[in-house]
């Protein structure tokens, strides 16, 4: 786990913080311009699922999340995303707890119901991380 020093002023990084999108961000547009041009049609943001994919493909009985590895904490040694704040330790340590127990209970109940759950990583999407998740779908 990496840690970072702010440099901003706590005014400052709250303004910056509350501007930060849950849903329509870059990666999660990049996946879907990606899987619409390979002809993979799907619906976003499916409210009445476990929490609320990003991506559902009924077709391949699919649901894609497309976590950011800051938000989302990526466990992977390779992510240079994934740091912790050096500052508020209190609050940032228990967020990103609950938000780990948190996916992993809705990728549970999604598999319950009988769904395929794939996760990519915003470091992953590349050309070629969106290759695999697209070859993963089809399988």
């Amino acid at each position: 786990m990496v840690t970072m020093t702010d440099t901003f002023s706590k005014q400052k990084r709250s303004q910056i913080m509350k501007c930060i999108l849950g849903k329509d961000t870059a990666p999660e547009l990049k996946v879907r311009s990606f899987l619409h041009r390979h002809g993979i049609r799907f619906r976003l943001h499916a409210v009445k699922l476990p929490g609320k994919p990003d991506i559902v493909i009924k077709k391949f009985n699919t649901v894609i999340f497309v976590h950011g590895c800051f938000w989302h904490q990526h466990k992977d040694t390779r992510c240079k995303r994934a740091s912790v704040p050096k500052s508020n330790l209190e609050y940032w340590l228990p967020k990103f707890d609950r938000t780990i127990i948190r996916d992993a209970a809705n990728q549970d109940a999604l598999i319950q119901k009988g769904w395929k759950v794939r996760v990519i990583w915003e470091c992953q999407v590349t050309e070629k991380g969106l290759s695999e998740l697209l070859r993963d779908i089809k399988q």
